[in-house]
């Protein structure tokens, strides 16, 4: 529990990831709890099967983002506490997404029904800033650097996915 809370609170710019160490244990939890909290948020959005192939996508290229950029950068020793440090956080705002659809579906057809995009629009960017931090905090590049570096990610990540939905 005490790992989790140390996670946690990266998201809210403290602690120093390469200061955690992950169990293997923590991280694939934190994979599947990846996987189960986004199909949640996708198939209440399209259709599950969909959502599900989103989400699966979505794993596959934020893998194979982390995995490029430890490889690249010759920083394969920080490949666990980078996935974990990305891949907890996200679930952290996807868990606030989920609520914020739940808000969504109650705010309907009321004069309050704009609430949940401005929420969801701050969890969006609050997600960005935390990606950021993460980048700025493990591999020492300013504000600018990571910020461009988190963009990128969550662009791919998202971006990419959808776009192939879109196709299909």
């Amino acid at each position: 529990m005490r790992l989790l809370l140390d996670y946690l609170a990266l998201c809210f710019f403290k602690n120093d990831p390469l200061e955690l160490e992950p169990h293997k244990s923590f991280i694939w939890r934190s994979i599947v709890f990846y996987l189960v909290s986004g199909t949640i948020v996708e198939a209440n959005i399209s259709d599950p099967a969909d959502g599900s192939l989103e989400v699966a996508m979505r794993a596959v290229v934020a893998l194979t983002l982390i995995t490029g950029s430890v490889l690249f950068l010759k920083q394969w020793s920080r490949f666990a506490q980078l996935l974990t440090a990305i891949f907890v956080c996200e679930n952290f705002i996807m868990t606030l997404g989920i609520g914020t659809e739940i808000i969504d579906y109650y705010l309907q057809r009321t004069p309050y029904e704009q609430v949940s995009l401005y929420i969801g629009g701050a969890l969006i960017i609050w997600y960005i800033l935390i990606l950021a931090y993460i980048l700025r905090q493990m591999f020492a590049y300013n504000f600018t650097a990571s910020s461009i570096l988190a963009l990128g990610y969550f662009a791919l990540t998202y971006g990419a996915p959808f776009l192939v939905m879109e196709v299909i």
